[in-house]
């Protein structure tokens, strides 16, 4: 199945633009979300270099800010680049697992591959990438167990009537 990132910038732009005047926006080399401004009307979510799964992550990221983060740069969120130290790692990990949770919910209703993202690649030590997906998935256990978020659950719905997949499942979701 082909996923090509125009859909998925259409079928955002689709779920969310009327409502939360949002844009998905193809970008450069580094992804950033940024606020409407006296130049441009709109919120945008910029993913990195045409890449679906960066695209997926972003919207992930939208989907955890509330109202008040949605009108700030980044959301305003704390991020340590690639080179964290074990400590730094766990907290990085630590807020994480909810929007890769939702990325994982979102590349599953797409048919598309998720990859958990230590993102850390030159770290002073090697991040435990088997035990970081298993806290995801058990994020992605709570959130499917309580019910999805309104937000993740219309792009979730959004995605797999486009791409003919079921609605995700708990057991959808293993730790390889």
């Amino acid at each position: 199945m082909a996923h090509h990132y125009s859909d998925l910038i259409n079928l955002f732009e689709k779920t969310f633009f009327s409502e939360f005047n949002t844009k998905l926006v193809l970008g450069g080399d580094e992804p950033i979300y940024l606020p409407a401004n006296s130049e441009i009307s709109y919120h945008r979510i910029i993913f990195a270099r045409g890449f679906y799964a960066s695209a997926l992550h972003e919207i992930a990221h939208w989907l955890v800010a509330g109202k008040e983060r949605r009108l700030l740069e980044d959301f305003g969120y704390w991020y340590e680049p690639d080179g964290r130290d074990e400590d730094t790692q766990a907290e990085f990990e630590k807020v994480e697992v909810r929007p890769q949770a939702f990325e994982w919910i979102l590349s599953k209703s797409a048919g598309f591959p998720f990859n958990v993202s230590c993102d850390n690649l030159h770290g002073d030590f090697e991040p435990d990438r088997l035990a970081f997906m298993s806290k995801v998935r058990d994020e992605v256990a709570k959130i499917l167990e309580v019910g999805m978020p309104s937000r993740v659950q219309a792009l979730s719905q959004a995605l797999c009537d486009y791409y003919s997949m079921p609605a995700p499942q708990i057991s959808d979701f293993k730790v390889e």
